[in-house]
């Protein structure tokens, strides 16, 4: 069966999503599972949009060596210029460059006539074929341009060099019949089109993104792109595992396979949702909670005596695995650098030796340590961000109680090693926390998004806290787990702070792009 290429935009798409901050060492982290799950091209990021991004795309280019990197950029020089210093170390270095089709697009945002559209891509084009083996060129609104002006101008880029054309539905507005029609009237109408690959790109603002992309594979898209969880600007993309897992269970209709490792999609799916704090929704397809339970009695009676009766999908195909007991209070170090390994991470003796204490002082108070516990050590370790003076928790306490008011009092080691030290009320335990730390730290403050959640079940499960907050007005994620649901929360306050001075300090603004989005 002919097999179809799979383009994730996780690192670049999907980091547009609101609220969504990733650093170089989070999106190294995902880019190498990326690479893991088989994907055939990641796109890293924007290089020209920020110093931070262009750091993030050259360290995953210079790293992951089985699947190909690319970088977005603009139809303008330096853009190529920057993204070439980024990729230019990688296997095989790609550039993504996009430019507006659509009459909307070209008379208010663009201000260019067709012809001059025309003209800056093929210009474009022509100048990264220079020194990208691989140049991919996006229509940005595709689906809400002329068909007749797409035929012309994609020749044309073609001819300028181009070896992908991609034909995005931007705002997510097309159709699965109208978008495989445009795919195939491009298939039969541009003579040099089998040159390229032909690539799909949707979004979900009509919660129709993975059936256009199904659409257009069966109507000449060789081709899928989208981001694991469904991630991305507004109602986000189309979901890669979703695709993929489609195209598998149903390959006696599509004739079409991918080289995804099934069995891969629910660790990357893990890691995704707790690095960016876009956690998935119980009843997503194919990677939520509910995706394999079965509440209503009759299903329960079928499943026991015939899984196939209600289950399409096994669990075991995406890598959802029985969250049992695997190591305690007795295990040694030898055993859970066994289990690190199992769970696909490389630690250096240094981290290994960090992992290991904090598994063993999670064993002193939890009953069952679960793969999920260790995933959650490892990925805080992998990504923290050493050698930058920050804010530091020394001591917390927090007094509350229905005929008391919530009093909380932290003391903090601030970023010049000073010992600072103070004392507030609130609504609540939280809101007294984080009054207290509000008062300890000089950067102006405001927590706009606080979540919270458990890892795995039981009452002596990890909590782990998530916040959004504004730092000197930047808007930064925090994470932070511990087994007290008050302690998870301060550790989020102080990551997503600390996460701010580490950006300060190590990345100098400089002119930056817009970020993209089609």
């Amino acid at each position: 069966m002919p097999q179809i290429k799979i383009f994730d935009t996780t690192l670049r798409d999907g980091e547009q999503s609101p609220g969504v901050n990733l650093n170089k060492l989070e999106k190294l982290e995902i880019a190498k599972q990326l690479e893991r799950l088989g994907v055939d091209r990641m796109e890293a990021g924007f290089p020209a949009s920020s110093n931070g991004d262009f750091e993030a795309v050259k360290a995953i280019a210079d790293t992951v060596k089985e699947t190909s990197v690319t970088g977005l950029a603009r139809a303008v020089k330096s853009d190529v210029d920057t993204a070439w210093e980024a990729l230019k170390n990688s296997e095989e270095p790609c550039i993504h460059i996009f430019l507006a089709t659509s009459p909307i697009h070209m008379t208010h945002k663009l201000k260019k006539t067709p012809e001059q559209v025309i003209e800056t891509a093929t210009e474009i084009v022509r100048y990264a074929r220079q020194r990208f083996p691989q140049v991919e060129w996006s229509a940005e609104d595709a689906s809400r341009s002329d068909w007749d002006f797409l035929a012309q101008i994609i020749e044309q880029v073609i001819d300028a060099g181009a070896t992908v054309i991609n034909l995005p539905d931007t705002v997510g507005y097309t159709t699965p019949t109208e978008y495989g029609k445009l795919f195939k009237y491009i298939k039969e109408t541009v003579p040099n089109i089998e040159q390229v690959d032909l690539s799909c790109h949707c979004h979900n603002d009509l919660g129709m993104a993975v059936a256009n992309s199904i659409a257009a594979v069966e109507n000449g898209a060789t081709q899928v792109e989208g981001a694991i969880n469904g991630i991305g600007e507004r109602a986000g993309n189309a979901s890669l595992e979703e695709v993929a897992v489609a195209l598998k269970i149903r390959s006696d209709f599509y004739p079409y396979t991918t080289g995804l490792k099934l069995n891969e999609i629910k660790r990357t799916s893990d890691l995704i949702a707790k690095l960016s704090g876009m956690y998935v929704q119980a009843n997503k397809a194919v990677v939520g909670r509910n995706a394999f339970s079965h509440e209503a009695g009759i299903h329960q009676d079928g499943v026991l005596k015939n899984k196939e009766t209600y289950e399409i999908i096994t669990p075991e195909m995406v890598g959802v695995q029985s969250n049992t007991l695997f190591l305690g209070k007795h295990s040694g170090r030898h055993a859970f650098q066994d289990k690190v390994k199992s769970l696909g991470f490389e630690l250096t003796e240094e981290n290994l030796k960090k992992a290991f204490k904090q598994f063993k002082l999670l064993t002193d108070r939890k009953k069952e340590v679960t793969d999920d516990d260790i995933f959650t050590i490892l990925m805080e370790i992998r990504t923290d961000q050493a050698g930058v003076a920050k804010y530091s928790l020394d001591m917390f306490q927090v007094q509350y109680g229905t005929a008391n008011i919530p009093t909380a009092t932290v003391a903090l080691t601030a970023p010049d090693g000073s010992r600072i030290q103070e004392a507030r009320t609130g609504q609540g335990s939280v809101e007294a926390l984080y009054n207290t730390l509000d008062s300890l730290i000089e950067e102006e403050l405001k927590l706009t998004n606080y979540q919270l959640n458990s890892v795995g079940s039981g009452k002596d499960a990890l909590a782990e806290s998530h916040v959004q907050l504004e730092v000197n007005g930047e808007s930064m994620n925090g994470r932070g787990t511990a087994q007290d649901v008050v302690e998870a929360s301060a550790n989020a306050f102080l990551n997503a702070v600390n996460r701010y001075m580490i950006q300060f300090h190590q990345s100098k603004p400089k002119e930056t792009a817009a970020k993209g989005g089609f």
